[in-house]
Parts: structure tokens; sequence; C-alpha cells
């Protein structure tokens, strides 16, 4: 989900990705939502929030997890269309102002043989992933369980930051004018994990 236009290389891992604007969404799609629901009052948004919902919910991720790897996806009317819609909207917010939620309250363990830093080199997650090492003076721990139920792809959204958020060559992820950011980052994508993973475990099945 994103606020403004997509670059065509936002994702780094492939050449060009594919976009969904709610612009293209076209009023034929709207109208065959609201003779499905009995409901004129259905708006653009609330169509493509609700397909936003869909497309997260694990049941429908599940089941045609074969077919999204090779096809475009394909969209069933949700039982419950305003519960889907509103879901959706609360999904949005958090995916595109995770920067500004509040970090969950993660537990720092400091070396204390070392001088404390939170510059990133390569964090790494623990085997039992409850904890992350952003270096060898911090560790975060007390990461929830279900903080890795939200997934971008094969990866969780935690993960993702992982993988992406380190020192590569000529390419650093820290910031001199906010040494804070990453570990920030961190408890903030854990928060919208979290979040995401409550939202979606109130819907129905899609289907």
């Amino acid at each position: 989900m994103a606020d403004e236009i997509a670059d065509l290389h936002l994702c780094a891992t492939i050449d060009a990705h594919q976009c969904f604007p709610l612009s293209h969404l076209k009023d034929s799609a709207v109208e065959q939502f609201r003779a499905r629901y009995t409901d004129p009052s259905i708006t653009r948004e609330d169509v493509f929030h609700c397909i936003y919902a869909v497309l997260h919910h694990p049941a429908y991720r599940e089941r045609f997890a074969a077919n999204l790897k090779r096809e475009l996806p394909r969209i069933p009317f949700a039982p419950d269309f305003r519960t889907f819609a509103q879901a959706g909207r609360e999904l949005a917010r958090l995916h595109v102002d995770y920067e500004s939620l509040p970090a969950w309250p993660l537990q720092a363990i400091e070396n204390d043989s070392l001088p404390y830093s939170e510059r990133v080199t390569k964090m790494k997650l623990s085997e039992d992933k409850q904890s992350i090492r952003i270096n060898q003076s911090l560790t975060l721990t007390g990461i929830p369980p279900e903080t890795f139920d939200y997934r971008l792809g094969s990866r969780s959204a935690l993960e993702w930051v992982i993988d992406q958020y380190q020192v590569k060559g000529d390419s650093d992820p820290n910031r001199e004018d906010d040494p804070h950011y990453i570990v920030l980052l961190v408890g903030q994508v854990v928060r919208a994990s979290v979040e995401t993973s409550r939202i979606l475990k109130t819907l129905p099945r899609p289907f």
C-alpha cells in the first residue's frame, strides 16, 4: 500500500512490479459490489479497502498460494462487506503510516563490556525469533510470535527489514542525523505487524 505513485523498481529484488491504483478501479466494478450487497452507498474507496483486506487474509493467501505465483489475484466477494472494508481501511493506515506508529515496547539488553551503540552493520534474528541482535552491544527481545504472521511475500515484514537494513558496499542504512532510526523502525514494524495480525483474526473466512 502506498499513498503516492510508486517507483517502477519499488521492489529491489525484481526488475518491475505491478500497481493497482484506486483511480483505476472501474465504475462497473463498484456497481457489481453495490448489486451484490444491495447497498448503493458503497464507494470506490470501500471496494478498494475490502479488496485489500481480502488479499491479506491468511485463508485467501493459503488457498490461492499457487495461483498467486503465476497469475493476477482473483477476488471473491467477502461474506461481510462492511467488516472487510473497515478492516482494509485500518490495514492501509497501518501499512502506509507505520513510521508514525509508537514502537512496540521491546526490551533492550545491553552488553556492558562494550560502548553502547545503535549502529547497524547486519542485524540477526535469534533462532527462536524472540529477539534481534542490533549489534554486539545491543539486543532487542520480547518480539511477539504474531509479528511473523504479517508476511510480504515469503518473508515477514520484520525479516524483510532485517535483510534490507544492512551495510552493503557503499549502501549504509544508518542515519548520522538520527542514530536511533533503525532501532525505532524495528519497534514500529513489530507494532504494525502485531496490529495487522490482530485485525485479520477478527475477520471471517473470505469465501
